[in-house]
């Protein structure tokens, strides 16, 4: 793995593009079940824009019965949910695929666990009334600019990507808070989308307008970008990017750290998955030879990570090793030894290397 190239960010996160502006956290500082709000990563597409909570709407429209435009105040006073949800963008990780690939060099901190309030999706689609022919919900956000790779249509295009309307109206939240505050500008301001089990690019910051749709959407960031080939049927086909895949990374040691010999170091990270449980942790420290079950911590909240830690005997004798973390999950799932080429620079969820020093 060769070592991204960065900034410090003032605020302590790792700045991979200044505007518009993509914020990693140090996964080295994991140590907590949530993640601070001013620690959780952002990834935007375009520059962020400046709204005004007094002028915002939020517009539904398409194959609807009630066309509706609500207004932040009419939104909160809708019955709310909460929940613990991980998300993690769809390219964390990219800076571990050899050889280097376009695209944000993340390295394993675009990833968060955050507590997120707001109204399901269901309750706002349910007043606006679905018609029959209802089979996907665009979420358009407030960001525009121009597509970054070709093919793209001309001139400016919003932010969007879809739901099928089964995830539409199952768990996903319009949210308007984040850790028990109001949103930052940074992470949507005033209503984000949160999908739970699915990447961070279905998670629609800056939400402006919902558009229920009675065919497939085939937007810039459902199909030419955030997508990827599957290998069913005749031939490989390209389809959008969705839900998570099951992982563990390695928040301490870090890449590099030199670790004191014949004592006992404290290995410990985070995994998660889809729409199931994490079942199992494993730890190897001789680069996937063998393997060692971690200890996992805390209570299991589905669609959130769970944190794990192994107690790793260090060798007295100094030297390289490099460690590894794979994750088992309660639908038998688990991490693949090698990247799958058919993702691209997305979906990067292999055993992720993890070398030091022992000394």
């Amino acid at each position: 793995m060769s070592k991204a190239k960065a900034q410090q960010h003032p605020g302590g996160m790792i700045m991979r593009q200044k505007e518009p502006v993509n914020l990693e956290m140090p996964f080295g500082s994991l140590d907590s079940f949530i993640t601070p709000t001013e620690r959780f990563y952002v990834r935007s597409h375009f520059p962020q824009p400046t709204i005004r909570s007094s002028a915002w709407r939020l517009k539904v429209q398409g194959a609807v019965d009630k066309p509706l435009s609500l207004t932040l105040r009419q939104l909160r006073a809708m019955p709310a949910r909460t929940a613990t949800v991980s998300m993690e963008c769809a390219g964390n990780g990219r800076v571990f695929l050899e050889p280097q690939r376009e695209g944000a060099q993340w390295e394993a901190g675009a990833v968060g666990n955050a507590e997120w309030t707001g109204v399901p999706l269901a309750a706002v689609l349910e007043r606006a009334g679905l018609q029959r022919s209802a089979l996907e919900v665009i979420l358009e956000g407030a960001d525009q600019g121009e597509a970054p790779k070709a093919p793209s249509p001309a001139g400016k295009i919003h932010y969007a990507r879809s739901l099928p309307l089964a995830k539409a109206v199952d768990d996903v939240i319009l949210a308007y808070q984040m850790n028990g505050e109001d949103l930052t500008a940074a992470h949507g301001f005033p209503v984000r989308a949160v999908v739970p089990g699915w990447y961070g690019t279905a998670a629609v910051k800056w939400l402006s307008r919902l558009i229920v749709t009675s065919e497939p959407y085939h937007g810039y960031f459902q199909s030419i970008d955030y997508s990827y080939w599957q290998r069913e049927g005749a031939s490989p086909s390209l389809i959008p990017i969705t839900t998570g895949r099951v992982k563990a990374q390695i928040a301490r040691p870090e890449s590099a750290e030199v670790v004191p010999a014949g004592r006992t170091y404290r290995v410990h990270g985070a995994a998660w998955t889809s729409d199931a449980e994490i079942a199992q942790v494993e730890v190897s420290t001789d680069a996937g030879a063998t393997w060692h079950k971690a200890r996992l911590l805390g209570e299991s909240t589905r669609n959130a990570w769970r944190l794990w830690e192994y107690s790793w005997a260090v060798p007295s004798k100094p030297g390289q090793t490099t460690l590894m973390a794979r994750a088992t999950d309660s639908k038998n799932r688990t991490q693949p030894a090698e990247h799958d080429e058919d993702h691209g620079s997305y979906l990067i969820h292999h055993w992720l290397p993890v070398a030091v020093t022992i000394r």
